[in-house]
């Protein structure tokens, strides 16, 4: 959790930021993040940070385009130095909120960077628990607190396999829209409930031409309740197409890896085309399997992205690809991101497998 200083020190940046700027990962834990805090202010713009795993400088322009005062950044684990050499060079201020594991020392000391798992040295805490693994979005609502956005925060919570205490405040509020069982893990509500679909809403359409993410920002600002999501209008009828379209696709794939299921320890699953899902694959089969360690690969020309899960995957994967040129991963201990050389893809998976 975030410390009472430092959700006072958001919420000043906050309020001085007139023209802000709010960079998210393109997922939906990213984008409510997003916008718990735009909501709060009532000002911003968002851009869904689409390279992997930096934010790199080619996303500067935007600061200068939408002539920016201030830069918020959300749910990124990586900036890249070039992107920091332009801030550098404006001088505008900038606030990073993340939840990853990350070099601490790599972090320029003009960033106002927050994380709970740097927290071990601050001591005004209203809570006991410093960090228990939330994510981003869960800080974002825990500085906002508004009410309304109850729903919005869920699922960017749930989205991001945890499960938030506020959930039994939900249920309260909206029991058609959670599960029939009384189980309360997080890939439980987001596979069988409407919340769930919201979620899964949000990840399928950002995975569209820019224009189109734009328009669904502009709708969820002003959405009140999660049955606007749900209920299907010209509002939000590109968001409901873009879903639709790729969640055909999502499900031939999720039928295809389970049919590749063996009796090793990993279920190794690629796969090519338009569409980079490697992460929401990952997940569901992380779901269906939990004993196994999930490996999902995205091939698209000379650059494979791979989505693991998994006990303490992230380790596995970070030494898999230490040795191997141009390569970059970064995420949590049960679920890390990585991205290679297509060339290189059978050295990596024989590396896993021989060091299980």
């Amino acid at each position: 959790m975030l410390s009472q200083r430092q959700i006072n020190e958001i919420k000043e940046h906050l309020d001085m930021a007139q023209n802000p700027l709010f960079f998210f990962d393109n997922d939906a834990d990213g984008l409510c993040s997003f916008l718990l805090l735009q909501r709060f202010i009532g000002r911003g713009k968002g851009i869904a940070v689409k390279s992997f795993p930096d934010l790199n400088a080619s996303y500067f322009r935007k600061v200068q385009e939408l002539n920016a005062d201030y830069i918020f950044i959300l749910d990124k684990p990586v900036v890249s130095e070039g992107f920091w050499k332009e801030v550098e060079q404006i001088n505008i201020p900038v606030v990073w909120i993340d939840h990853h594991k990350t070099e601490k020392e790599k972090i320029p000391n003009f960033i106002n960077y927050y994380n709970p798992l740097f927290n071990d040295d601050i001591e005004d805490f209203d809570s006991k628990k410093k960090n228990t693994g939330e994510p981003v979005t869960v800080l974002c609502y825990q500085l906002t607190n508004r009410k309304e956005d109850l729903w919005i925060a869920l699922v960017g919570s749930i989205s991001d396999n945890f499960v938030p205490d506020f959930y039994t405040d939900f249920k309260e509020k909206y029991p058609d829209l959670t599960p029939e069982s009384l189980h309360e893990d997080a890939f439980d509500i987001f596979y069988n409930s409407k919340i769930g679909k919201i979620s899964k809403i949000f990840n399928f359409a950002l995975k569209d031409r820019t224009t189109n993410v734009i328009n669904m920002q502009k709708f969820l600002m002003k959405a009140k309740t999660p049955y606007e999501v749900l209920e299907e209008n010209p509002k939000n009828y590109t968001m409901h197409q873009r879903f639709n379209y790729i969640e055909k696709k999502y499900r031939k794939l999720i039928d295809k890896a389970v049919g590749s299921v063996s009796e090793s320890e990993i279920l190794f699953f690629q796969y090519g085309g338009d569409l980079s899902i490697s992460a929401d694959i990952a997940n569901e089969l992380s779901y269906r399997f939990p004993k196994k360690i999930i490996v999902v690969v995205y091939i698209s020309g000379a650059k494979a992205n791979i989505s693991a899960r998994g006990k303490k995957v992230r380790e596995m994967v970070l030494k898999a690809i230490e040795k191997l040129e141009n390569a970059s991963g970064g995420g949590h201990e049960d679920a890390v991101g990585a991205q290679i050389k297509t060339e290189d893809l059978e050295n990596f998976r024989n590396f896993l497998e021989q060091n299980l």
